[in-house]
């Protein structure tokens, strides 16, 4: 365990040239450095984070969906049947013509009956505007607040104004208070969202969306730990820029203010597009990339610590081509579109296939009653710092 951990905190990799350990260890009076040691009172803060979003979603955002008229759906459930179960979880969710017709033979029932029994079951798992509306409002509730919190300690810190302050006597930055509770508070939540996501509405992209939540721990700590945290702030905060006006579309989506969510979407979209392909290239990637080149100098953690910002803005400009399709597709159609991994399917469709004996609807054919207010390629970016 000795030589791993040794192997592992090399300060040839983590640190400048000449820099140790050691240095940044015993520091004067009243001086604190990050060190890892910080990060496990994320742990705690997460379990209560949680918590405070349970009694959150309960007590507030419930009554506040009551009074916009959300209320709870009551959805079919599917009879019992072992063979249809059996195919349902083990084989496909969307039998196509040829396996429908032979399940109606094996069961003596008409192919609408058994089509009929594959779309109560797949709604059976799929949430209620309800409880969508309850998740959004939370995320809604603690982006607002983070990103506020962010503008008002960042409007006070001189690299905000002066990038190349962020890197001035690195690695001997002061840990100050608020900068600790910043960074902290950010990671906790997205600790959190890992703990919650088990609970959380389930939706296709639950693996992927898992790996980001992991990546976006795994870069906020790495950046902590070798007190890249000047940047990391800004890194944050312009990540933060637009999350909140995301889940806001999605409260006027599931309350059927459908102008506001449009209007909400494209005010998303434009501050997205100009954070995430202005902002963070020219600002951000030119002092992490250009700046702390002239001042400190490349070693092994810079060049992985540069690395990933990059891979993160070849994401940004996919992620603007996405919204801008969206947008295009709303402006054209009259309304945002919306996201295919949680609606609850309409009837009407499929049974309207069947009447005209064409094949039978696939996902892509579904149609959702209250779903989100972008489509599913989008929706795996509704985290924040690890779309980084």
């Amino acid at each position: 365990m000795a030589t791993l951990s040794a192997w592992f905190w090399n300060e040839r990799f983590w640190l400048p040239h000449n820099v140790t350990w050691a240095d940044l260890a015993d520091p004067a009076p009243g001086v604190e450095y990050p060190k890892a040691g910080h990060l496990l009172s994320a742990l705690p803060l997460a379990v209560l984070i949680f918590g405070v979003r349970i009694l959150f979603e309960r007590f507030i955002a419930r009554p506040c969906a009551y009074m916009l008229r959300i209320q709870a759906e009551a959805i079919r459930r599917a009879q019992p049947n072992a063979v249809l179960e059996k195919v349902f979880t083990s084989i496909t969710k969307y039998p196509d013509t040829h396996r429908l017709n032979g399940l109606s033979k094996q069961l003596d029932w008409e192919v609408r009956k058994v089509q009929r029994w594959f779309r109560h079951r797949r709604n059976q798992d799929k949430p209620g505007t309800l409880t969508k509306f309850c998740e959004s409002m939370w995320r809604f509730t603690f982006y607002l607040f983070i990103f506020t919190y962010g503008i008002q300690f960042l409007w006070q810190s001189p690299w905000m104004w002066d990038t190349r302050k962020c890197w001035y006597n690195y690695p001997y930055q002061v840990l100050s208070p608020g900068l600790y509770y910043y960074y902290v508070t950010e990671l906790a939540f997205y600790w959190s969202l890992m703990f919650s996501q088990f609970r959380d509405i389930k939706r296709k992209d639950f693996l992927v969306m898992f790996v980001h939540h992991l990546a976006t721990v795994s870069l906020i700590s790495f950046s902590y730990v070798n007190n890249m945290v000047r940047v990391g702030t800004l890194v944050m905060c312009v990540h933060d820029a637009s999350d909140f006006l995301l889940e806001s579309a999605k409260l006027a989506n599931y309350a059927k203010y459908q102008r506001l969510c449009d209007s909400l979407f494209v005010l998303f979209g434009m501050v997205f597009v100009t954070t995430r392909l202005v902002i963070y290239p020219f600002w951000i990637l030119n002092t992490t990339l250009f700046e702390s080149w002239a001042i400190v100098g490349p070693y092994p953690s810079w060049w992985l610590f540069n690395g990933l910002l990059l891979v993160l803005q070849v994401l940004h400009i996919i992620w603007s081509y996405l919204i801008a399709r969206i947008a295009f597709k709303a402006m054209l159609r009259g309304k945002v579109s919306k996201d295919d991994r949680s609606d609850i399917e309409s009837s009407s469709e499929e049974e309207t296939e069947i009447s005209k004996d064409k094949t039978v609807s696939s996902p892509k054919g579904e149609n959702g009653t209250n779903g989100h207010s972008v489509t599913a390629a989008w929706a795996q970016d509704h985290g924040s710092w690890g779309e980084q």
